[in-house]
């Protein structure tokens, strides 16, 4: 799943990154509006990582997403 659709879509998401990332509130979240290169900085922040780890986090984030949603899919709110 591309970043763009999951920025798009991001309010619909954010209940999946709070379960991912349970570091980070869901009004983090929402302040982020689905900013990659924040959330880069607030995973850096929160879990004490490179920016090469936080990106890779995303990426892996993505690929879950895909699996569990399809290429397309919207979670239901």
């Amino acid at each position: 799943m591309k970043w763009d659709h999951i920025a798009g879509n991001w309010r619909s998401f954010i209940g999946y990154a709070e379960e991912y990332w349970g570091k980070i509130t869901g009004d983090e979240f929402a302040v982020l509006e689905g900013k990659k290169d924040e959330l880069v900085g607030k995973i850096q922040a929160r879990y004490g990582v490179s920016e090469q780890e936080a990106r890779e986090q995303i990426q892996a984030f993505q690929k879950r997403m895909k699996e569990e949603l399809g290429p397309g899919g919207i979670p239901k709110e």
